[in-house]
This record gives structure tokens, C-alpha cells and sequence, in this order.
């Protein structure tokens, strides 16, 4: 694994020396880069932070993948069986540490790249990164992950609010807030587990922030993973998914409408399709059912110190955290190129390069209930096999291959 700055390029190199680059040192970016190298592909991945798994590294202590170990392995390596069968952040960490080094991946840290570019012949990729570096690629493969960049709803009046403010993606633990009165603002699996972390963790009073009822669902019922599930529906019709959700909902997640939170009206499917996940239960249930997590309305506002709720009720906690999720942040990188949709999504993604983008290929933008990291893991295979095929038809001179 490299660790070195990439220098400048004096000169536009030969096609035979472009190699892929992979923009991103996550799951998605590692898988990628492995299964290019497993085709004789060099790859080099560019990672802006100065270690692998920098966004797992900021995740919230508590965090577990809701996805089972024995699905969640990239392709070439498997999760240690110490891991158990939810894996901890920490253990992702070391999982991602340790595949980087058995694959013995080509990986530069410190460099960000800002903008990808066609090259003017069509036959490869122009990448600007820091220190005014030029890279030049025969194909790239953007993996800058699906939580990039934090989204905090523009609130009228949230610079009145006197209390401590943050966005999800700077809570650590619940230690600082033993004592205190939390407001929690959203309801995904974030959320959701931030809300039971602070009730754990000793907050005087917890409330969470609802707009729109999720799904709920149990991570596990008798050994059978919610994962498994998502797996099987995969390619079924929505219409026929939502209808076998609903019976299945009533018979393993209790009612929860007398606190709050109301069955939805909407399908389990036709939320996933439209980007909402499931919520997964890890103690939310029982949390809330108990009176420990208390659902109030959606944050409408800030005035004077207090937050203003879509009933009209002002209410005034210590601290906010806003679990209001992510944007994918791709606009600079490559929202010239026509390659987004209307979201600010890729229009294409895994093996299909978007239109007028030969060589242009997008992987871990999705939030499947199938889980995260199998699909980043099949993706993998899939974007390595078209980049060997398109260099195959290019006569193997489109991207640099390892030596022999």
C-alpha cells in the first residue's frame, strides 16, 4: 500500500500507462480496486484523508453494520469469525486496514481530486486533485461514498438557537450528554440509534424529531437476518413486496400509533425505491414504547432559543443533534460532465457507464435492503469486468496492466 504524495505530470502519458484510478478509500473504492487487479487491471486508489475508512472512522462509537459478517466481506477476503455476526465500526476499520494490505492494493493518501474531465482525444480521463497535481487514467471508478457530505436543512432562525448544535456525523458517544435534554432530529437508523445511545447513556430527556413514519423493522426474528429478506424481494415487483410487508410488519413490530409513531400509509418498497431505508430496530421499540424516547413533530424552526415544532409547540432542549443524512457531494467532481440526475445523483451506476462517459463508472451511490456492502462487493466484479472488456476491445491499450 502506498502512502505517498502522487507527483505532478510532466506529459500526457501513453494510453499503456493510464491505469484506473478509484476515487475513494472506502469499502466501495478497496473492493473496486481489488477486483481490477484481480483481472491483471493496475489500479490506483486516491484517498483524500491519510488512512483507508476515514468516513467508518467518524462514525459513532455504537455503530454496527445491520448487515450479517458472512455478507458483508469484500470480494477476496473474508470477516474474521471473532468479528461475531454484527460487526462493530472498529472491526470494519480493521477490516478494511487489513484487505488494503492483503491485496497489497496500490493506494495514495492525501490527495483529493476536485474535478474529472474528459480527455480531449476521448481516450481516457484528466483528474485535478491538490497541490495542482494532473492525473491522467484510462478509466475511473468515483466511490467517494454515499454519506459525504453532511446535510443540515436550512431552518429559519437556527442561528438564534443557544443550545449546542451538531449534525449527526460529529456525534461520537453519549457521555457529554448524561444529564441533559436531547433533541434528536430525524428518524433513519441514525437516528434511531443516536435517540437509544443517549437514553443508555444517561440523558435526563430524549425526543425524536418525526416528519414521515418509517418502516420498522426487527434486524433479526429467530435467527433470520431482515437482511436475508431484502436479499429474496430484491428483484419482485414493489406492489407485491409492499403487500407481503404489511402483514409481516403487524406480526413482528408492535403498534406504535399511541406514541407517535403511526404504521405508514406508503409500502416498505415504495419508500426503499424512493431512498428511504428501512429503520432496523436496535432498541428504538422498546425505547419508545416505554416513554425513554419521546416522538414529537417534525422542527419547523428555531426562534429565541427555542425550536419550533410543525404542531406550533416551542420546545427547548440542551442540545440538537440533527440526523438529517447526507449529500452525495458530486457536483464539483463531476456535475459538468451531464452525468447526474436531478438529486444530485449518478445516473448510472456499477458496471453502466453513463451516457457520453465511456470509462466513467460510479459505485456505492445506492441504498439497497439488500445491504451495503454486498452490493459494493458485486458491483466490484461487475465494473472490473467492463473495464477489461472495453480494453479488451480497445486492443489492451486503453488502461496499464500489472506486469506478469
Amino acid at each position: 500500500m502506498t502512502d505517498s504524495s502522487v507527483s505532478v505530470l510532466s506529459g500526457a502519458p501513453q494510453p499503456a500507462d493510464r491505469p484506473v484510478y478509484v476515487i475513494g478509500g472506502g469499502p466501495g473504492g478497496l473492493a473496486a480496486a481489488y477486483a481490477l487487479r484481480a483481472r491483471g487491471i493496475r489500479a490506483v486508489v486516491l484517498e483524500r484523508s491519510d488512512r483507508v475508512g476515514a468516513s467508518w472512522r467518524r462514525h459513532y462509537d455504537r455503530l454496527r453494520l445491520h448487515t450479517t459478517r458472512r455478507l458483508s466481506a469484500l470480494p477476496g477476503l473474508a470477516m474474521p469469525r471473532r468479528f461475531g455476526r454484527w460487526v462493530a465500526r472498529d472491526d470494519v476499520v480493521r477490516y478494511l486496514e487489513k484487505y488494503a494490505e492483503h491485496h497489497e492494493l496500490e493506494i495514495v493518501t492525501g490527495v483529493e481530486v476536485s474535478r474529472v474531465e474528459r480527455l480531449p482525444d476521448g481516450s481516457g480521463w484528466l483528474l485535478r486533485a491538490s497541490g495542482g497535481r494532473e492525473l491522467t487514467g484510462g478509466a475511473v471508478v468515483v466511490a467517494t461514498g454515499f454519506n459525504h457530505t453532511p446535510r443540515v436543512p436550512d431552518w429559519p432562525g437556527r442561528d438564534t438557537y443557544t443550545g449546542e448544535f451538531l449534525h449527526a456525523s460529529a456525534y461520537r458517544d453519549a457521555g457529554p450528554y448524561a444529564g441533559r435534554d436531547v433533541l434528536v432530529v430525524g428518524v433513519g437508523n441514525t437516528g434511531a440509534e443516536i435517540a437509544v445511545d443517549l437514553v443508555e447513556g444517561g440523558a435526563a430527556r430524549v425526543r425524536l424529531s418525526v416528519r414521515t413514519a418509517p418502516h420498522i423493522v426487527r434486524r433479526s426474528t429467530a435467527g433470520w437476518a431482515a437482511q436475508y429478506t431484502g436479499i429474496v424481494v430484491r428483484r419482485l415487483p414493489v406492489g407485491l413486496v409492499d403487500r407481503l410487508a404489511r402483514p409481516l410488519a403487524r406480526l413482528s413490530v408492535p403498534d406504535l400509533s399511541a406514541h407517535g409513531l403511526p404504521r405508514p400509509e406508503t409500502g416498505l418498497y415504495s419508500r426503499v425505491t424512493e431512498g428511504a431505508i428501512p429503520v432496523q430496530d436496535v432498541g428504538l421499540v422498546d425505547a419508545v414504547r416505554s416513554g425513554k424516547v419521546e416522538v414529537v413533530a417534525a422542527v419547523d424552526a428555531f426562534d429565541e432559543g427555542k425550536v419550533v415544532l410543525a404542531d406550533g409547540s416551542r420546545i427547548g432542549p440542551d442540545a440538537v443533534v440533527a440526523a438529517t443524512g447526507y449529500v452525495r457531494g458530486l457536483e464539483d467532481l463531476v456535475g459538468h460532465l451531464g452525468v447526474l440526475d436531478g438529486r444530485g445523483r449518478p445516473s448510472a451506476h456499477g458496471p453502466r457507464a453513463p451516457h457520453g462517459a465511456p470509462g466513467l463508472y460510479f459505485t456505492g451511490f445506492t441504498n439497497p435492503i439488500s445491504g451495503m456492502f454486498r452490493e459494493l462487493a458485486i458491483d466490484a466484479e461487475r465494473i472490473a469486468r467492463a473495464v477489461a472488456r472495453e480494453n479488451a476491445r480497445s486492443g489492451g491499450g486503453r488502461v496499464s496492466r500489472l506486469p506478469a
